[in-house]
């Protein structure tokens, strides 16, 4: 379980200062699918992570250290990534961005887990199928990607129940309605450990 996490730093790119010795799990998704929120309703504080109205507001890779227990005590650290999608900034800006990630996610080794966090209510969007293609193709052999739908609360029964049987390996989570955390808890920290 995470008993508490603190901000630790905020980067533009890659830098080697930023490996780490612990394991790195990496919150990833469209702009305005929650990433913030959900990072903050995991950590069980409310400003931990800066949640904007803004789509496309996350402009750094923010670091967090999250302090867990599973039988020991030991430290993880999330990784909030810029949200891709709808930010409204240039081409130019964009095109760094893209590079700076880019960098990020296939130099940065100590990452254990892909966290893809995807809105319930708009599964089937390009952007998310390109997504999981292009962490499929650097994906090393210690790394698994997460498939998390958010804002379950939004869907009734039937379709919760379909979309469950075209990603039966993802989990169903909403911040507002607190659902679903408890077993993300769990699973990310089994997942970031290797278990």
């Amino acid at each position: 379980m995470i008993l508490s996490a603190k901000f630790i730093t905020s980067a533009p790119k890659f830098t080697y200062e930023l490996l780490s010795s612990h394991s790195q799990v990496a919150f990833l998704g469209r702009s305005n699918v929650g990433k913030s929120s959900l990072i903050n309703a995991l950590c069980k504080q409310k400003q931990l992570a800066k949640s904007s109205s803004v789509p496309g507001k996350t402009q750094l890779i923010n670091f967090f250290e999250v302090l867990c227990k599973k039988e020991e005590k030991f430290s993880l650290i999330f990784v909030d990534l810029p949200g891709f999608g709808y930010a409204k900034v240039s081409k130019n800006l964009k095109e760094i961005w893209n590079k700076n990630l880019d960098e990020f996610l296939k130099l940065q080794t100590s990452i254990k887990l892909f966290v893809h966090l995807i809105d319930c209510r708009h599964f089937d969007l390009d952007i998310d199928t390109e997504v999981d293609i292009y962490l499929k193709s650097f994906l090393r052999e210690d790394q698994e990607i997460l498939k998390v739908f958010t804002k379950i609360d939004k869907l009734n029964q039937s379709q919760k129940a379909k979309l469950k049987k075209l990603y039966p390996d993802s989990l169903f989570v909403s911040n507002s309605k607190k659902i679903g955390l408890e077993i993300l808890e769990k699973t990310i920290i089994d997942k970031a450990l290797g278990l």
